[in-house]
């Protein structure tokens, strides 16, 4: 049996990208419905903020006033992606105005539990 090279990459990938937590896929951060919970619970907007110099995108439940405070950060509707709970987040804006590779691919993140921040590296 003959399986053409393209066909087995695109299977390799799309099972990296189901096992991924954060990606940025069509402009959009794509948060897995575990992390997500863990993170934001069922909040629907989350605050957000990105610092160029580390480039480093942090993001905490909107009802953490002192994030919102301490970082300047801005609200971003938290949408459900699928039937799982997976999230996302439109970054179309942000990609733009800082020149950000907007490629689809998996980001590294660090998870502060305790204080229910996301933080993504783009």
């Amino acid at each position: 049996m003959f399986i053409p090279p393209q066909k087995m990459q695109g299977d390799l990938r799309s099972q990296a990208a189901k096992e991924a937590k954060v990606q940025l896929k069509s402009a959009h951060l794509l948060i897995d419905h575990t992390l997500a919970m863990a993170l934001f619970h069922n909040s629907p907007n989350v605050n957000m903020i990105y610092y160029p110099d580390r480039q480093t995108l942090m993001i905490a439940p909107e009802s953490d006033e002192l994030f919102k405070q301490l970082h300047k950060a801005k609200p971003h509707m938290l949408k459900d992606k699928n039937a799982q709970g997976d999230k996302t987040i439109a970054i179309h804006e942000l990609l733009i105005d800082h020149e950000i590779n907007d490629s689809d691919r998996e980001l590294a993140y660090r998870e502060q539990k305790e204080l229910n921040i996301l933080n993504v590296t783009i």
